[in-house]
């Protein structure tokens, strides 16, 4: 009979080459806080490629196809949406870990999980569903997605949720950006995530920068012109243009915004790396009570990125054709939350079973947010 484990590794053999390659105060698979329900782990997965295939699998993260990042996914082809844009993090996430020796598995896992919980419409959306829900506890998106992988998803016969690590579930309670600043869940204890949640933050940062820039000039929103106040772009073009100096408009734009993924990296690991020398952590509990955050930016370079962010929330996030369809969606939201609050008996079963425990407003608040922008507006039109 052959022996086919000679072929095939195990997860104990992943495990022990975490430990070959790893730093000390990266996250081990085989040191995890564990699970909220014990389960047998797997024979060839670590514990955190399980949590990243459970996400992936998951019926919030196919939904993410369907949900508006910035620019409606309906008036062009070419936008991202929320899936395209976690998918970005996910790849940056993967690679700053993997130059800073710490858990890829985690750092991948917990960027493809930080969005699950947006509603339909982008932000529109979210703004919506908070003051519709302004009574009842507001609404905020990252606390959402911690609330899709704990409660809200269901493929497990025993218990609710994903059941994922406590790693992976710290990294969504803190995760942190300039548009995200969750409340203290003190069941994650106070601090800083580990590294590899740290990670996946600055990734969402540059992912989204790089991309709302790239879709913003694709889609004649603001040209090159419109940015001769911008630092950080004008360094990007003078590059592009001595590399590159008979590209195509259109080619130069997309090198330039693309080329912002490169530098606000590579800045990000020289800094990081500083940092770390800086604080010599032995261990990953040195880094979630740290003094500061690792992970970070340059000074420099961060003040030059917030002029850019500053710029694209002026000229881009708040420009008449985003604001155009936002007024709409807010509109469909509203409408819809108030059928199903007027009405429950609307809801599909396995959510009016969760109205006398979790209150109706949130019920229709869950039910609503896990809608695609297309099964929202059709909803819409077929009710009013």
């Amino acid at each position: 009979m052959n022996d086919y484990n000679n072929f095939l590794r195990t997860r104990e053999q992943l495990e022990q080459q975490e430990r070959g390659h790893l730093a000390a105060y990266g996250v081990f698979a085989a040191e995890t806080h564990g699970r909220e329900h014990p389960e047998p782990e797997h024979r060839y997965r670590t514990c955190f490629q399980r949590d990243r295939d459970r996400v992936i699998h998951s019926a919030a993260f196919r939904r993410l196809e369907a949900k508006t990042q910035v620019f409606a996914n309906v008036t062009s082809d070419y936008y991202r949406t929320r899936l395209t844009h976690t998918i970005e993090v996910a790849q940056i996430a993967r690679t700053m870990a993997r130059i800073l020796s710490v858990n890829e598995d985690l750092s991948e896992a917990a960027a493809l999980a930080h969005d699950l919980g947006h509603p339909p419409y982008g932000h529109a959306g979210e703004a919506a569903l908070n003051e519709l829900m302004s009574a009842n506890g507001g609404f905020e998106h990252n606390c959402q997605s911690l609330r899709v992988v704990e409660y809200l998803e269901h493929p497990y016969p025993a218990y609710r949720g994903l059941n994922l690590t406590f790693e992976v579930r710290e990294s969504l309670a803190k995760h942190a950006t300039r548009y995200d600043q969750p409340d203290t869940n003190e069941k994650y204890g106070c601090g800083y995530a580990s590294l590899e949640g740290q990670i996946a933050d600055l990734a969402d940062s540059i992912a989204y920068n790089s991309h709302d820039l790239d879709d913003a000039l694709a889609g004649n929103l603001i040209d090159e012109a419109d940015m001769s106040n911008v630092p950080l772009y004008q360094l990007l073009r003078r590059q592009t243009d001595r590399d590159f100096p008979k590209a195509h408009r259109f080619a130069r734009q997309l090198r330039c915004a693309k080329s912002l993924i490169d530098l606000l990296v590579n800045d990000a690991l020289t800094e990081s790396a500083g940092r770390l020398k800086e604080t010599s952590p032995s261990n990953v509990e040195d880094i979630r009570l740290g003094q500061i955050k690792i992970i970070s930016l340059s000074e420099q370079c961060q003040k030059e990125l917030s002029e850019l962010e500053i710029f694209l929330f002026e000229n881009v996030y708040k420009h008449p054709r985003i604001e155009q369809v936002q007024q709409p969606a807010r509109e469909e939201l509203s409408f819809i939350f108030e059928m199903y609050v007027n009405d429950p008996k609307l809801l599909p079963e396995r959510y009016r079973q969760r109205i006398g425990e979790q209150g109706r407003e949130r019920v229709v608040c869950d039910y609503i947010a896990g809608m695609t922008d297309r099964y929202c507006h059709r909803l819409y039109q077929q009710s009013r």
